[in-house]
């Protein structure tokens, strides 16, 4: 279970990966032939409004590196911008908890007896990058972990798909891939070229429910070094009903602690 964790928080380390160098000039200038085209494409997704107060999750949640592979339940529930609370269960017992707030990220987990609590500034000290909340929310959400509005894209039709591609900055590349019928959100790839690492995140289809739109599931392949993959299957979700998010650390825990 600890694993599972580790692993959320290493996507988002690929996922917030920033780059110092700013686009020169002459990319600019090569992009304006093909800005308008992406404006519309990215436009057009966030016209798919997520407007909900809370949303619940269950799941089945596949993991698999080199060593293992297991398969756990997972329900999650969400309260929009505020709360993400995530209980792991093997066999209908509990395992593991996280609560993720916009201020805070704990969890914690049964099989060491051993808890994780702190801000974003203790993770972003400890991976050396930037994280937040939104991050989170938006990739179990089938949205782009990025906002596509504050970066310049080329856009192309690829695979039948929508795609929108960075200008190459420095060591990052970024690939995000759209349905064509309704500029849902399909695949977002994030490249880090130096330390050979990436992730690719895809939504195998949507489901229209109380008109919104969200995914029936979530697949994630990481590689660095090794591979590791989850895949997160959606088996009932419920929106805007009374939720709680029961989260204590238990007694006698071991704390995990990042110098």
């Amino acid at each position: 279970m600890k694993k599972f964790f580790a692993f959320l928080i290493l996507v988002l380390v690929f996922a917030s990966c920033k780059t110092k160098k700013t686009v020169t000039e002459q990319s600019v200038s090569k992009e304006v032939v093909v800005d308008n085209r992406a404006k519309e494409i990215i436009e057009k997704h966030y016209e798919n409004k997520i407007d909900f107060q809370t949303v619940s999750i269950r799941s089945v949640a596949d993991y698999e590196d080199q060593k293992q592979a297991i398969s756990i339940g997972a329900d999650i529930r969400i309260k929009k911008d505020e709360v993400i609370w995530i209980n792991l269960k093997f066999f209908g017992i509990p395992m593991a908890k996280a609560l993720i707030t916009p201020t805070r990220v704990s969890y914690y987990e049964k099989t060491n007896n051993t808890y994780f609590d702190g801000n974003y500034s203790i993770l972003t000290k400890m991976i050396g990058t930037d994280l937040d909340f939104q991050k989170v929310q938006n990739l179990l959400l089938g949205r782009p972990i990025d906002d596509l509005t504050k970066e310049v894209f080329i856009a192309e039709i690829v695979a039948n798909l929508f795609q929108l591609k960075s200008i190459k900055q420095a060591d990052i590349e970024k690939l995000f891939r759209f349905e064509t019928a309704n500029y849902l959100l399909k695949e977002q790839f994030i490249n880090q070229i130096s330390k050979n690492r990436n992730v690719l995140v895809t939504y195998p289809s949507f489901t229209n429910q109380d008109n919104i739109f969200l995914p029936t599931g979530v697949s994630i392949i990481a590689n660095q070094q090794n591979q590791v993959k989850i895949n997160v299957a959606y088996k009932k979700i419920t929106f805007n009903e009374s939720s709680s998010f029961p989260y204590s650390i238990p007694e006698g825990y071991s704390q995990i602690k990042i110098d």
